[in-house]
């Protein structure tokens, strides 16, 4: 398993909980930066999935 795949999962964690605290406070610019981070991570964790991919696919 590929460390990007892990890494992208952790900051799709926080950024969904800073996103939810943004909401809970009504603080936009928290939440904003939430759904940036859970973004980064999911393209982080996508990123890795598909090294996984290539890497399986090698003789």
């Amino acid at each position: 398993m590929d460390k990007d795949r892990i890494k992208g999962a952790v900051k799709e964690v926080k950024g969904s909980v800073k996103e939810a605290v943004g909401k809970v406070t009504d603080d936009p610019v928290t939440e904003v930066k939430g759904k940036v981070e859970k973004t980064t991570g999911t393209a982080q964790r996508k990123m890795g999935q598909t090294k996984d991919a290539i890497r399986d696919k090698r003789p």
